[in-house]
């Protein structure tokens, strides 16, 4: 394998990881905030005690999600030196924001919301834990903002001198920042982490509610599961309705801006009108030829009406793979490194299958949210054997949908590491993935630190299950407020 291979394992291996981890940190800090604001306002110590146990759990996810995360920032310094020449002027700037005015901004406030209980006044600590679920929804702004103008570069001019894409001046900047890629995307990412730790809490109270009525705690069930339970329920009731409708907004935005992605999403060969959406698609092994393709279960016209908003005619329209190919090799054919050979769209089984799934493991959610608000209506607990085993199944599907999905828009965006913009005044920045690949770090270090990273954070994420295993196991604890005169010992795990 040549590095530009290696570095694109390791760079995926290394964000799929450290993406298993953030939507829980977004989601979970807003919902801990929550559950301590109801028990500084009502003073009921089951809100105190869910939010003690769900805050050791962020706490966890906080640390790893950290720790994997640097790693991404050194990859595009080295493996990707030649992408961060080109674009850094422009990518680095609500990166370096991103670490000044959001991480430092959540890490300060949560080291202040662990140690201050019973040191600091209620609401100045109750404001802290907010602090940190502002500070990560902001992460996850600017984060994305870098990640938007790879998709669809605005604000940016291409200086002749350099060779470097660079920003427009301060307008320019705002146009990044106001890029409708990035409003898109940040508002269905922060609904589908929401979504994520909205299952998390639900699965987990609805597990300890059967545990608890078997073991002869009902009253335990009730007063504090269940309340637990409803905060999931109700978050993953609007955050479904969120993912839905902001997925919709960005899958009509992507067949205008990067059509490619979504015709093999759908591995459409032909353009046309009316088309349908495939429910399950086969090819031939490894090939990448969208004639193997045989559409084996079809929605009539269903893909054209995702697409623009009409069953039939004219206006439902939609290119196919073949148009894209055709249109991007008349745009950009005579770019050096292309022959005849090159495709202008990406992988179309990753790209096929992980839209797919993205959207189908959604189920599992929705399943578990019917039967909580059914199971837990007025008042009542359960003991039921299936909706335990409901809570634990429907547990690890929205993370694994939302890494389908990160991996559905980045693998959708090839061959691009920044997509072309024709319809802008930056229609000259544009990067293929193989010119953003370094060129003096070789193969072999790139598979050793390859090796190296996926061996650490696979031991990384063996210790994050086990983690979050052990102190979900060991379920909340009767625990009374502290005061100034008796603090919690200082070095107490987590909060």
């Amino acid at each position: 394998m040549e590095a530009l291979d290696l570095a694109r394992w390791q760079f995926g291996i290394t964000t799929v990881y450290h993406f298993i981890l953030v939507p829980l940190t977004i989601g979970l800090s807003t919902l801990v905030a929550i559950m301590h604001t109801a028990w500084v306002r009502t003073g009921k110590a089951e809100w105190h005690r869910l939010t003690k146990f769900f805050g050791k759990l962020l706490l966890i996810n906080f640390a790893l999600g950290v720790a994997t995360g640097i790693v991404q920032e050194f990859q595009f310094g080295m493996n990707w030196s030649e992408y961060s020449r080109y674009v850094g002027d422009i990518f680095g700037a609500p990166l370096a924001i991103e670490a000044l005015a959001a991480f430092f901004l959540e890490s300060t406030f949560l080291g202040l919301w662990i140690f201050g209980e019973g040191k600091l006044p209620k609401w100045l600590h109750n404001a802290c834990i907010w602090a940190v679920a502002v500070g990560t929804t902001l992460s996850a702004y600017w984060i994305l903002a870098a990640n938007s103008w790879m998709q669809h570069p605005v604000g940016a001019v291409f200086n002749e001198e350099t060779g470097r894409a660079e920003l427009d001046g301060v307008q320019g900047f705002f146009e990044v920042m106001t890029n409708n890629t990035l409003v898109a995307a940040f508002t269905h990412t922060i609904t589908a982490a929401f979504l994520v730790a909205g299952t998390f809490v639900a699965g987990i109270c609805g597990w300890w509610i059967v545990r608890t009525v078997r073991a002869g705690k009902r009253e335990e069930a009730a007063s504090v599961w269940r309340r637990g339970a409803y905060v999931g329920l109700v978050t993953m009731l609007i955050a479904g309705v969120g993912v839905i409708g902001t997925g919709d907004v960005q899958g009509k935005l992507m067949y205008q801006q990067q059509p490619g992605k979504m015709a093999a999403a759908e591995a459409v060969c032909e353009g046309g009108e009316g088309v349908g959406f495939s429910l399950l698609s086969v090819g031939l092994p490894g090939s990448n030829d969208c004639e193997n393709v045989d559409h084996v279960l079809e929605v009539p016209f269903l893909t054209s009406f995702l697409g623009t908003g009409s069953f039939t005619g004219p206006d439902s329209y939609l290119p196919g793979v073949k148009d894209v190919q055709e249109q991007q090799m008349e745009l950009y054919g005579d770019l050096p490194g292309v022959t005849a050979d090159t495709e202008f769209y990406p992988n179309l089984f990753v790209t096929f299958w992980s839209f797919r799934l993205m959207i189908g493991l959604g189920v599992f959610s929705a399943a578990l949210a019917v039967a909580g608000l059914w199971l837990l209506r007025k008042g009542k607990v359960t003991d039921s054997t299936w909706f335990s085993r409901l809570c634990l199944v429907a547990l690890p599907m929205p993370f694994l949908a939302s890494s389908f999905g990160w991996i559905f828009t980045e693998m959708g965006r090839q061959p691009w590491v920044v997509h072309p913009n024709p319809a802008s005044p930056v229609d000259q920045v544009l990067l293929l993935t193989t010119d953003g690949v370094s060129t003096v770090v070789s193969g072999g270090t790139v598979l050793l630190s390859l090796t190296i990273f996926t061996l650490l954070y696979a031991a990384l994420g063996v210790v994050w299950f086990l983690l979050m295993r052990r102190y979900v196991r060991e379920g909340v604890t009767p625990v009374e407020p502290p005061t100034a005169d008796q603090p919690e010992p200082t070095l107490s795990f987590a909060y």
